[in-house]
């Protein structure tokens, strides 16, 4: 599907959803969250509707998880099969963004990783990276798993305050485009989001 970009992460919690808002809204794009797991705090569709994304422009979960954990055991003690058929990229208008969940390797099913969705997806994907310590391993190891699949990676977006030796080095090392980095807001909401993306990143990038 042509304007589909695909945002994973090196680890949960490294802020993905934050930055697929951010570009869902730079790119006047649809999202899509395919399997969401854990539901008690809410979903990240509404955590992207909060941080400023058109509600008409989120596009309903293929799988919502009751159990918040990895992909594969929530739908187990749910009672529910994933199955891959469902996981097509949805049809439509215009740009698609396309939120993973948990990290790179993360098991959809017994043996089926996102990493491997990814590979049949066959888009472009960007890995969101944190800044923190232990960020250089974890992002050339990703970078690893999803080259190995054939899945083409546009670049690297860090999250945090700058680190630029680490970020260098992971662009370096993993032969990678540095596409930028979104600071930790103090105020988290819609318009400091758009002013910090429109500051750190170049939309033109992600076309």
């Amino acid at each position: 599907m042509s304007g589909t970009i695909v945002v994973t992460g090196t680890d949960t919690d490294v802020g993905k959803t934050v930055f697929a808002a951010a570009l869902t809204v730079a790119l006047g794009a649809r999202y899509w969250k395919p399997v969401q797991a854990g539901l008690a705090d809410g979903s990240d569709a509404r955590s992207v509707v909060q941080l400023g994304v058109d509600p008409g422009r989120v596009v309903r979960e293929a799988y919502r998880l009751n159990t918040p954990c990895s992909p594969h055991r929530a739908a187990e003690i749910d009672g529910v099969t994933i199955e891959r058929a469902r996981l097509t990229l949805p049809a439509g208008d215009g740009p698609l963004v396309v939120e993973g969940a948990g990290g790179v390797l993360v098991p959809l099913t017994r043996d089926w990783s996102f990493a491997d969705q990814a590979a049949a997806w066959g888009q472009p994907v960007v890995l969101v990276a944190r800044t923190a310590l232990g960020t250089i391993n974890h992002s050339l190891l990703s970078i690893e798993a999803l080259r190995a699949r054939g899945v083409p990676l546009l670049g690297v977006a860090f999250i945090g305050d700058a680190v630029e030796d680490s970020e260098a080095m992971i662009a370096s090392i993993g032969k990678v485009r540095r596409l930028g980095r979104l600071p930790r807001l103090a105020d988290l909401n819609a318009a400091t989001l758009a002013a910090a993306f429109a500051a750190q990143f170049d939309v033109e990038d992600f076309r």
